[in-house]
């Protein structure tokens, strides 16, 4: 019993499977190379869980999560999100209180809603 692809391709229902299959493939193909994947969460340092703790104190923050980039030990920007109101006023708090805690300008201090 030999193997024709060729008589095989010339069949409709099995051209049609075949081609479905194969377009299931590329389908989970797709998704598998553009689905956003979780990135494992990095542990926070001392400096940044402390900070992070006195965030979520602002009222309407609600959970806060802060990064802190550090040159040669010493703070010079940080990254706030925060999944509690956007609105201009918590924003303006959390970078106010991120830059007092850390002796930053607050032009360094990038304050943003996350996704949840």
């Amino acid at each position: 019993m030999k193997f024709d692809l060729k008589k095989l391709w010339e069949n409709r229902t099995a051209r049609i499977l075949l081609i479905a299959l194969a377009g299931v493939v590329l389908l989970f193909l797709c998704m598998a190379a553009f689905s956003p994947r979780k990135e494992s969460t990095a542990e926070l340092t001392p400096t940044e869980a402390r900070l992070s703790a006195i965030l979520s104190e602002v009222a309407g923050a609600g959970s806060v999560r802060a990064m802190i980039a550090e040159e040669d030990g010493v703070p010079v920007s940080a990254v706030v999100l925060f999944d509690g109101e956007d609105g201009i006023l918590i924003r303006l708090r959390l970078t106010q209180v991120t830059a007092a805690s850390l002796n930053i300008a607050e032009n360094r201090v990038i304050v943003c809603p996350s996704e949840g």
